[in-house]
């Protein structure tokens, strides 16, 4: 183990961390790197006899304060790779820091993959499944369903697994944890044999999409749209499993992933934030470059997709059968407000699951996300929409900006107080906690911290 200045991924830099989007910084007395469990352990029961907080850092994709630290940051890149696999059980045990980019090759190298993903790749196995991030198939739940257990080193070092048979009760809790139970230093995933997919994407009109939404989504593995305001128009994703061959990338195929999707919208955005008013224009424009795409390889190649224009972004999961009256309702307000946006707005769904943080939990989900050039004014945006997600019982993504409070989500969750009994018995002195997650979780900062290493700050 180290402590260690200087450049994290990009995200630490003359001492002060950002993340991915810059929406949130701060300054840590230290970055710490783990090398394996046992490191870990010794270094959290230290940090609770000190009295320090702790947060723990993966890609920094997050874009609220949840990884935000004055104190200790802990980075698991150190902790990176599968530990063991087991074939008969379906399942393979990876170190939490393990990116998810560097999973999918050497799942494949094994013959195995993980039977869904998000987008994007970047971000550690712990911090995905923390934050309950998901892709889309209404066959298939977030990241966390497919945890099966949970090596957890907790405020004073202890190492705890947990499962559906072991310590249930914290594995319920930790599934989607927002890093509140510990630090999850293995997580054991069920996999499955390997499989090819075949993406193909089209422009289509928003009315036709919407009209065939229950057979896309019924008729296909995995279904996705993207809808450009001020416009009658986005690109529809249908992936499905295929036994052909992976098709040659070609130039036209990175030219729409590289160029258009990238290049060409990095372009446009600026375009509109240097003049906010050509935003309706630009959104014409941006649909009228979607080209097709059809195209097979493996699965975790597939999922995600290129990410090199970076924005803010809000999202929230409604019940699935309540998405076409908010997708009507987001469209009137965009069309009554004129919001000053170029960006497409996402929609995606996912089954219902059993975690008990989870977005999904109870009921089956579709998810709207919204997203704003990064160093575009979105406050005003996001809280017009926001309105309509919270009239229709939305729950945040909770790495994703929002408002919410620990009275709205206290009634969105059914087992948010059980949840809360579990952090309390597990980090009684709160060492995982920062400002943003004692306020959202309605947890009173204590009246004195023993603190033997003088004036280290608390978050």
């Amino acid at each position: 183990m180290a402590a260690k200045s200087g450049i994290n991924n990009g995200h630490l830099q003359g001492g002060r961390w950002h993340n991915w989007s810059d929406s949130v910084q701060c300054t840590p007395r230290a970055l710490v790197f783990p090398t394996d469990i046992a490191d870990l352990s010794r270094l959290l029961a230290g940090y609770q006899r000190e009295g320090r907080h702790v947060r723990v850092v993966g890609a920094g994709h997050s874009f609220t304060p949840i990884a935000q630290s004055d104190d200790i940051l802990i980075s698991l890149d150190g902790m990176q790779g599968i530990l063991s696999a087991d074939e008969v059980a379906g399942t393979v045990t990876v170190l939490g820091g393990t990116r998810l980019f560097r999973l999918g090759e050497e799942l494949h190298a094994r013959g195995v993959a993980q039977e869904n993903l998000g987008d994007i790749n970047q971000q550690s196995i712990a911090g995905a499944i923390s934050t309950g991030t998901h892709g889309t198939g209404i066959g298939f739940g977030s990241i966390a369903t497919q945890v099966v257990g949970l090596t957890i080193v907790t405020a004073d070092g202890s190492v705890i697994t947990c499962s559906e048979s072991e310590h249930s009760e914290i594995f319920q809790a930790a599934r989607v944890s927002l890093g509140l139970l510990g630090v999850i230093a293995a997580v054991t995933l069920r996999v499955v044999p390997e499989k090819r997919l075949r993406l193909v994407t089209r422009r289509e009109r928003l009315s036709t999409m919407l009209a065939q939404l229950e057979s896309y989504k019924h008729d296909n593995t995995h279904f996705e749209f993207y809808w450009f305001p001020y416009t009658d128009g986005g690109q529809a994703k249908f992936v499905n499993e295929t036994d052909d061959p992976v098709t040659k990338a070609d130039f036209w195929s990175n030219f729409n992933k590289i160029v258009l999707e990238n290049g060409a919208l990095k372009v446009l955005s600026e375009i509109s934030r240097i003049a906010p008013s050509l935003a309706p224009t630009i959104c014409r424009v941006s649909l009228a470059g979607i080209t097709p795409l059809n195209e097979v390889n493996y699965s975790h190649r597939i999922y995600a997709t290129p990410r090199m224009v970076r924005f803010q972004e809000m999202e929230y999961s409604v019940p699935a059968d309540q998405f076409p009256a908010v997708m009507a309702e987001v469209q009137q307000r965009i069309a009554e407000r004129r919001y000053k946006v170029n960006f497409p707005i996402e929609c995606r769904f996912a089954r219902a699951d059993d975690i008990w943080l989870s977005t999904a939990s109870q009921r089956d989900s579709a998810y709207i996300a919204v997203h704003m050039y990064q160093g575009m004014p979105y406050r005003e945006y996001f809280a017009g929409i926001e309105e309509i997600f919270v009239r229709h019982n939305g729950r945040p993504h909770w790495g994703k900006h929002h408002t919410r409070d620990a009275a709205y989500l206290a009634a969105q969750y059914p087992h948010w107080q059980d949840f809360r009994n579990v952090r309390e018995t597990l980090d009684p002195q709160g060492i995982f906690l920062n400002d943003y997650l004692r306020q959202l979780f309605a947890v009173s900062a204590p009246v004195t911290v023993s603190n033997t290493v003088g004036d280290a700050a608390t978050s």
